[in-house]
C-alpha cells in the first residue's frame, strides 16, 4: 500500500451529526461537564444541555466511528455518579461540515 492510499481513506471518512438525550439521574451529577470532557477527549463537536424534564440533551457532530464511541460512552458510562436508564439518539444524517467548532456546555 503507497502513503497516499492509506491517508486518502482517513480523509474521506464520513461526518454524521446526531441529536441526543439522555435520561436517568443525569441532573446535578456533573454529567454535562463529563460529556463535554469525553466529546472534546474524540475530537467531536457538539453541545450539551439539561432539559426542564431532566434529562440532558445536545448534538454529536465527527468522524462516524468517534460518534459511534461517543454514544456508547452516553449510553453505558456517564459521569461516575450519573444512573442512565435510557438514551435516545435521533435526526442521524451525514454532513459536508460540521456545525460546530467546539463542544460546549449551553446553558437552557
Amino acid at each position: 500500500m503507497l502513503f497516499g492510499e492509506a491517508t486518502a481513506g482517513m480523509s474521506t471518512e464520513e461526518m454524521i451529526s446526531v441529536d441526543y438525550e439522555i435520561f436517568g439521574r443525569v441532573q446535578g451529577v456533573f454529567f454535562r461537564k463529563c460529556t463535554q470532557a469525553e466529546g472534546k477527549k474524540l475530537g467531536l463537536v457538539g453541545w450539551v444541555q439539561n432539559t426542564e424534564a431532566g434529562t440532558v440533551q445536545g448534538q454529536l457532530q465527527g468522524p462516524s466511528n468517534k460518534v459511534r464511541q461517543m454514544q456508547d460512552w452516553l449510553k453505558s458510562t456517564g459521569s461516575p455518579k450519573s444512573q442512565i436508564i435510557k438514551a435516545e439518539f435521533k435526526n442521524e444524517k451525514n454532513v459536508k461540515s460540521l456545525d460546530h467548532s467546539t463542544f460546549k456546555i449551553v446553558r437552557p
